[in-house]
């Protein structure tokens, strides 16, 4: 009777600990299942075993419900976009900064630096914990009409600024445009059905979302990054095993370069029809704008300042001779 009440304790209290590690990761993919994002997550899932954790992925194809779930408590994690992680970190989600990250080398270098021990501080606030950063890659000046060109003729066009991303909205009036909110789940329907003449969008959207409907004959991706687009997974850290966060970055660093590969093959599967190059000159324009935005916002606390900083240094390791370089503001 004791050996039988002994194993009956055992049973139970090993059913406890199973319980105790399982969580729910609320997963961003604007196509849902289907979607890269979510099937990377799917392999994020069985690698999180070997850290104590049982994962059970819940697919969001609307990045608001995802981001009030994981708030509410009805997640103990959230892989989501960095302009939407940033209000949980703001240090993290000034990666996405416009023109912040503006090639693969420096996102490389960037994403990679934020899986070291040495700044494992920078990766919690508050109740949450960033547990890893993935990438999805550029995000670029989409057109539905090739000759807006240059800033002179984007004056008075409609510019789709996602409602919740301010620095978006900042940069589209700073540029003269007439700025139409819009969320991730329309806007593709808006800028299809005419009622948008720009958006700023990864090269994985152009697909997903069947963007050449709104291009048609006319329009024009931009052959320039506007921001680097990444995805951050957050945690509530006391829903995990001890040191998993830690764990959880270094593996997501690990699929960084596969990652990368993956958007690279996807650009290049656009038909070259709709790309278009700017000149060197029209890019440095850009480039004085983005940086004057990062700035303005900066002081107003939306961007984080000591991220900046490190990519300022980083964008100057890759190319020293930038106008930017002398310069110490940011």
């Amino acid at each position: 009777m004791k050996t039988q009440l002994q194993l009956l304790s055992t049973i139970t209290l090993l059913t406890l600990a199973t319980a105790s590690h399982a969580q729910t990761l609320c997963v961003f993919d604007p196509l849902g299942t289907q979607g890269d994002s979510y099937f990377f997550m799917k392999d994020y899932a069985i690698a999180a075993k070997q850290w104590g954790a049982d994962i059970t992925l819940k697919p969001y194809t609307d990045d608001q419900k995802a981001n009030d779930a994981f708030k509410e408590g009805k997640c103990d994690a959230l892989t989501t976009i960095g302009a939407r992680a940033r209000q949980f970190n703001s240090f993290t989600g000034s990666i996405d900064s416009v023109g912040g990250v503006p090639d693969d080398a420096v996102a490389k270098s960037i994403i990679l630096l934020m899986s070291n021990p040495k700044i494992a501080s920078e990766m919690v606030n508050g109740d949450t914990e960033v547990a890893g950063i993935s990438a999805v890659g550029s995000a670029y000046p989409m057109t539905s009409d090739r000759t807006i060109n240059n800033m002179t003729k984007m004056a008075g066009k409609t510019f789709g600024a996602l409602s919740f991303d301010k620095p978006q909205t900042v940069m589209a009036e700073k540029m003269g445009c007439n700025v139409v909110p819009v969320s991730i789940t329309n806007i593709a329907n808006k800028f299809n059905a005419g009622q948008l003449q720009i958006i700023a969008l990864p090269a994985y959207a152009f697909k997903a979302l069947d963007l050449a409907k709104g291009m048609g004959n006319k329009g024009a991706i931009a052959n320039f990054t506007a921001a680097y687009i990444t995805n951050q997974t957050i945690i509530h850290p006391d829903k995990f095993p001890n040191g998993y966060g830690q764990k959880s970055r270094t593996w997501m660093a690990g699929q960084l370069s596969n990652q990368m590969k993956s958007a690279k093959k996807l650009e290049t599967s656009i038909d070259p029809k709709y790309w278009m190059e700017l000149p060197a000159s029209d890019k440095l324009v850009y480039d004085k704008l983005f940086r004057q935005v990062r700035l303005e916002l900066m002081k107003d606390g939306t961007y984080n300042k000591r991220m900046l900083g490190i990519l300022k240094k980083i964008r100057c390791q890759q190319n020293p001779s930038s106008f930017e370089c002398p310069m110490h503001d940011e």
